[in-house]
């Protein structure tokens, strides 16, 4: 070998050079773009709920003893506080025939707030000797996750992978996404949310009557898409002409909606079947919102005014409530908002309006406003490094500042999830 080989190293045999895709190949980066959608959607969700679990278990370690838990309770203990043990209730002992009462003859908090899907879920687990607090956390894990992979697919219609891809991470990254890993029903009408939508985009009419059905009796939020739905039906027949809308397509479309219209009652109807009470299920729900501004009668439109002034005092609350409305209008008119398609923009709009008629804000309103996640698609839309890092930074703080006003519980508490 002469000096010159020498000093370069070993000559390599013909067919034996060095591939530079070889080197390139398997970089993290790399893997990451030639791994499948579905399993990116998987790490992202698996490494979201990894951070907020060490979130959660840092605040479960400083927890004082409350009604549900010892002090420095275990993560699957700390995981189904607060309205978890409802559903852990309706598992062990139904829905009341007769509805509880306070004192001055109101009535009173009790489970016909909550719906049977989710706990008829966590207790096919418990039948295979799965401790119901383990159990309830595996559901929610679960349909979390599915939620995640459908959401995907609803965002690749509108958007490039890459910004489908981004609309996954803030989903999964968002404030109240601890959440999804609670003995909560959250996860659960997610999936099925995320899935009627995706019917709808695609409009697959027919497959959104078992979902419907299903969502009717898991998370309030059904009537709000049936309104969804008849306005779907009235943009498609207005644009008939340029996207024609085959009268087949008009009868499903229209016996899907009166379908949701009918089955976003159902749970009041079961609630009065089963109490012998026409407002078991609204008297219910007001028994939540008598400790801020005491026992009424529903009437829409008028609890967000109320909330406005218990917070902020008049005529400040109701000139932020109209700011808000006037504000969440603008949004769904943005460039941004408007590339996700009409039927996105549809459910925000029907969904926030639900909301505004019959839900009184306190602090579940970061929870209740949820549903609302398909607009993270108009956020995921700049490209920018520095702004996705930062968004997600933002959402992660976020959720420590939730966990710690809305899960953890430090003597009296006005700020429950």
């Amino acid at each position: 070998m002469t000096t010159a080989q020498t000093e370069r190293g070993p000559e390599r045999e013909p067919g034996h050079e060095p591939d530079p895709f070889r080197t390139t190949r398997w970089s993290p980066r790399v893997r990451w773009r030639l791994a499948p959608w579905w399993l990116r959607v998987v790490l992202i969700f698996v490494g979201a709920r990894a951070i907020t679990t060490v979130f959660v278990l840092a605040l479960a370690s400083v927890q004082g003893a409350n009604p549900w838990t010892a002090a420095r309770p275990g993560y699957f203990e700390f995981a189904n506080m607060w309205d978890a043990r409802w559903y852990q209730i309706i598992l062990l002992s139904g829905y009341p025939g007769v509805l509880p009462q306070t004192v001055d003859g109101h009535v009173a908090e009790n489970a016909w707030a909550f719906m049977p899907v989710y706990p008829a879920f966590v207790g096919m687990l418990t039948w295979f000797q799965v401790p119901w607090n383990i159990a309830s956390v595996v559901v929610s894990l679960a349909a979390g996750l599915g939620a995640a992979l459908v959401l995907h697919r609803l965002m690749s219609r509108f958007l490039e992978p890459d910004r489908a891809m981004f609309a996954v991470v803030l989903f999964c990254v968002a404030p109240v996404s601890p959440i999804k890993q609670f003995g909560y029903a959250e996860s659960l009408g997610y999936l099925l949310l995320a899935t009627a939508l995706l019917l709808l985009v695609d409009r697959r009419y027919g497959w959104l009557f078992p979902v419907i059905a299903l969502w009717s009796f898991t998370r309030p939020g059904a009537l709000a898409f049936a309104l969804t739905l008849g306005l779907h039906w009235l943009w498609r027949w207005w644009r008939r002409r340029d996207d024609p809308f085959p009268l087949r397509e008009r009868v499903l479309a229209a016996s899907v909606t009166a379908f949701a219209v009918l089955f976003g009652f159902g749970w009041l109807l079961v609630a009065a079947i089963g109490t012998g009470d026409l407002h078991a299920y609204t008297d219910t729900e007001l028994a939540w919102r008598a400790a801020y501004i005491g026992y009424g009668e529903l009437v829409p439109f008028t609890a967000w005014f109320e909330s406005g002034g218990w917070w902020l005092g008049q005529p400040l609350g109701a000139i932020a409530v109209v700011a808000l409305v006037l504000g969440f209008a603008l949004l769904l008119f943005t460039p941004a908002v408007r590339r996700l398609g009409v039927d996105i923009r549809l459910w925000s709009a029907s969904y926030a309006l639900y909301l505004l008629a019959v839900f009184f804000p306190q602090s579940s309103v970061f929870r209740i406003a949820s549903p609302l996640f398909p607009l993270v698609g108009a956020l995921a839309i700049p490209r920018s490094r520095w702004y996705r890092w930062s968004v997600v930074v933002l959402f992660l703080a976020l959720q420590v500042g939730w966990l710690l006003i809305a899960w953890g519980i430090d003597g009296s508490d006005w700020t429950p999830p």
